[in-house]
């Protein structure tokens, strides 16, 4: 994420189930060990959080030839600006809660329902990446976001 400022969480997007509407939401509970309260991944062993960035998504966009909404893709998370770290043990920091790097993100077997033909291709490499929750709390549309220091 760019040095010269802050990322900030611009989309927090749950999902109940698997193939389960996404639900925008103002902020969402992270537990330690668990994952976001709500989602379908909260208490899977290692994914609790997906992260991804709009300049990411712009990126596939552009390939793709029309507009990826930030929600179409399945990702809990969604950062106004930067790249999201993709090496395994790098820690973020979202707001109070810090996050760990556990592996990239692959693209979401539905988007070619959602986003039509060519956009799993589109948002390969650029589809985030999956963190365990290491200290919990509330994450919230506008938090700063840290990569910290290795």
């Amino acid at each position: 994420m760019s040095q010269d400022a802050a990322a900030t969480v611009t989309g927090l997007h749950l999902a109940p189930g698997r193939r389960l509407p996404i639900r925008s939401v103002a902020e969402v509970v992270a537990e330690a060990g668990k994952g976001l309260v709500g989602d379908r991944y909260h208490g899977s062993k290692h994914r609790h959080v997906t992260v991804q960035s709009t300049a990411d998504l712009a990126l596939a966009a552009a390939d793709l030839g029309r507009p990826v909404p930030p929600e179409s893709t399945r990702r809990n998370v969604t950062l106004s600006h930067g790249t999201v770290p993709t090496t395994p043990g790098t820690r973020v920091r979202i707001g109070p809660v810090l996050l760990e790097v556990v592996r990239v993100a692959a693209p979401c077997r539905l988007l070619e329902d959602t986003l039509g033909p060519g956009a799993p291709a589109a948002l390969r490499r650029r589809a985030g990446s999956a963190f365990r929750v290491l200290a919990g709390g509330v994450i919230r549309l506008g938090d700063a976001v840290v990569v910290d220091a290795p």
